[in-house]
């Protein structure tokens, strides 16, 4: 496990156990239970929707107002009914968080009662309460969307916009000159590799092989892997190089290899802004452009030029491959083009002399 994975892994950790402090003490016992077979941030997020499910007991429900979070034990808990989580399902539509309205669509609904099945299923297991509310829920419908990517006119155009810094402001502008060739790097790389934000943030200068056109990468679940990449990612992250030895990093901060304007290692947030900056003119149509949308791009362009779903999900580094399999085996843009081509509106290919074909028989005089 590489330095930065480590140090993330115990900043998380320092973040769940403050966070502990805030809510019921049978929380804990949860967290410690599934320490070994989760990783940091599996169980920061447990911990997150934790404190918005019992934010909503004390702030929504008469029965807990009297309590706060912290003071609610395991009797408490087995006042909770399934009315109850079905109120909170609502609730997750529309809520005030210090003053601003949050939403969550289904995916984020999923996630948050998933995880409080997961919570009272260790207290009914463990004997804490007698009944598993929680499994009375039926659990928020998810509809598979289409997948998002680039067509390879506007991964043309993005990296373009990027070299040229056209269509920015003039502020963006001088920002791009000093980020163009990193920028170029992360976009690249995500289009050539189809790495995930997270791993890309944390590969370090050293991870770097240009003998063998590889980078060592440390995938989700904490496993490191060897990913290789073509001649023409090869090029842009060897120009970036150049500029990245000129560099001098932030202390703490030597060995990234992708740096931020402060000269500390670039976050997972300011990759996104970036990357929704450039696609957003791209490709203005396809909205909520994101790095899981170039890492979707990467993993189609690949399905189609090998066919071998069993090769995108070990690249990808899908755990299952049903999950490679739903998203990138499914029908594409292509033969909805191909539809578009057949259809003239104003019948040109039509004549005075043959009417257009139907499919009904002429009637028979």
């Amino acid at each position: 496990m590489s330095d930065y994975t480590e140090q993330r892994a115990r900043d998380l950790q320092l973040r769940i156990r403050t966070m502990l402090r805030e809510l019921p003490d049978v929380c804990f016992d949860f967290i410690n239970a599934i320490d070994s077979t989760t990783q940091p941030l599996t169980r920061y997020a447990y911990v997150i929707d934790l404190k918005l499910f019992f934010g909503f007991l004390t702030q929504e429900l008469p029965k807990f107002a009297d309590k706060a979070p912290s003071a609610l034990d395991a009797s408490d808990l087995a006042k909770v009914t399934s009315r109850d989580i079905y109120m909170y399902m609502d609730y997750l539509s529309l809520y005030m968080r210090d003053d601003v309205e949050v939403t969550n669509q289904e995916l984020g609904k999923l996630r948050k009662i998933s995880s409080l099945r997961s919570f009272y299923k260790f207290l009914y297991k463990n004997g804490y309460i007698d009944s598993d509310p929680a499994a009375l829920v039926d659990m928020p419908k998810r509809h598979q969307k289409p997948i998002i990517r680039l067509e390879i006119d506007e991964v043309a155009r993005m990296l373009d916009l990027v070299e040229s810094g056209a269509q920015q402001t003039e502020r963006q502008k001088k920002y791009n000159a000093h980020t163009r060739a990193r920028d170029l790097a992360i976009l690249t790389l995500f289009l050539g590799t189809g790495i995930r934000v997270s791993e890309l943030v944390g590969i370090n200068i050293d991870d770097i092989d240009f003998s063998i056109n590889g980078f060592l990468v440390t995938r989700k679940g904490g496993n490191q892997a060897i990913l290789y990449f073509p001649d023409e990612v090869a090029q842009v992250l060897q120009d970036y190089m150049k500029v990245r030895v000129a560099m001098t990093p932030a202390p703490g901060h030597e060995e990234a290899l992708f740096l931020s304007l402060q000269n500390r290692r670039i976050t997972v947030r300011a990759v996104e802004i970036m990357v929704k900056k450039y696609a957003s003119l791209a490709a203005p149509l396809k909205k909520k452009l994101s790095p899981h949308k170039l890492r979707s791009t990467f993993g189609t362009n690949l399905y189609h030029e090998t066919g071998d779903i069993y090769l995108v999900a070990d690249v990808l580094g899908h755990s299952d491959v049903n999950t490679t399999r739903r998203h990138y085996a499914a029908m594409t843009d292509d033969r909805r083009r191909m539809a578009a081509r057949r259809v003239h509106v104003r019948g040109d290919e039509a004549t005075d002399d043959e009417p257009p074909h139907t499919d009904e028989s002429p009637i028979q005089k």
